[in-house]
């Protein structure tokens, strides 16, 4: 069975504006997500700006949304690292909270050859029992996650149970797909291609644009599960120009600003991330006014 099928939410992380967490913040979107259709929580993901954590905030901030979640709703721990160790480190303390999975970028910067890459995640996943989501996303770690590789590591390791295909790459998609015959789960990491990737044997999206439109990209997945492909398409095509708007500058920079705008008091952003420029925040607010999110 998937952790979850559906859209999950790449939470951002609110700050205070001294830029530490903000707790009461993160509360009011766990509960505003629970109530909006949001089918799982991703903690601590590229959108949740974990590459600036301590490890320390990095755990207290997972624990926290597992404690706060209450198992209404899967909750699903960015637990990656270019460190095997740490990887594992931090996937054991997320299964010690209860976190229902993790998710497991590929290592970036020292990137890895694709033997590299199947003995970090198998090490990675063999130190925890929780089920265990590959992330493939070559624009940001400078390494990709072939195909055979993905196939490797289902066929050996038995909680790699799913990807999150963020390499914009339909052909490999299909790859992936093809290869591990039906023995992966599959999740978009790119809003603008759910619709594609569910047609190929999809579960759904790990999704930025459910930070601030939870229904509607639940909507997208709903109804494609329930045959309603048309109208999945047309809510696919109705957010088009918002995704591109969330993604005119480096993510979570545009959908932090999104949050500010819509009153959720998200908070600032840390360096090295810096507050969105003028022009393209005035794009982001037609469009979040195009789709009904703010007057």
């Amino acid at each position: 069975m998937a952790i979850f099928e559906g859209a999950g939410v790449a939470l951002i992380t609110p700050m205070n504006a001294d830029g530490s967490i903000n707790y009461d913040k993160l509360e009011e979107l766990v509960e505003f997500h629970v109530a909006n259709q949001t089918d799982a929580i991703i903690v601590c993901g590229t959108t949740g700006e974990a590459a600036t954590m301590t490890h320390e905030e990095h755990l207290a901030t997972i624990k926290a949304c597992v404690e706060m979640t209450k198992k209404r709703i899967p909750v699903i721990a960015g637990t990656g690292s270019n460190c095997t160790e740490t990887s594992i480190y931090l996937s054991k303390e997320a299964e010690k909270y209860g976190a229902d999975g993790v998710l497991l970028v590929s290592p970036y910067y020292n990137k890895a050859t694709q033997e590299g890459l199947r003995q970090h995640f198998t090490k990675t996943a063999e130190a925890i029992k929780i089920p265990c989501i590959l992330y493939n996303v070559p624009s940001r770690t400078g390494c990709n996650i072939k195909p055979a590789t993905v196939k490797a590591l289902v066929e050996d390791v038995p909680n790699i149970v799913a990807i999150k295909e963020a390499s914009g790459d339909i052909s490999q998609v299909a790859d992936v797909m093809n290869l591990t015959d039906g023995k992966i789960d599959l999740y978009s990491g790119n809003d603008d291609q759910i619709v594609p990737i569910l047609s190929l044997g999809g579960k759904g999206v790990i999704s930025v644009l459910s930070n601030v439109a939870p229904k509607d990209t639940h909507a997208i997945c709903q109804n494609y599960f329930d045959g309603n492909v048309k109208e999945s398409a047309r809510l696919q095509l109705q957010y088009l120009d918002l995704i591109h708007a969330l993604f005119c500058e480096v993510n979570p920079i545009p959908v932090k600003k999104a949050m500010n705008l819509m009153g959720y008091e998200a908070g600032p952003l840390r360096l090295p991330l810096t507050e969105m420029s003028e022009g393209a925040a005035e794009v982001l607010k037609a469009e979040l006014k195009k789709c009904g999110l703010i007057e």
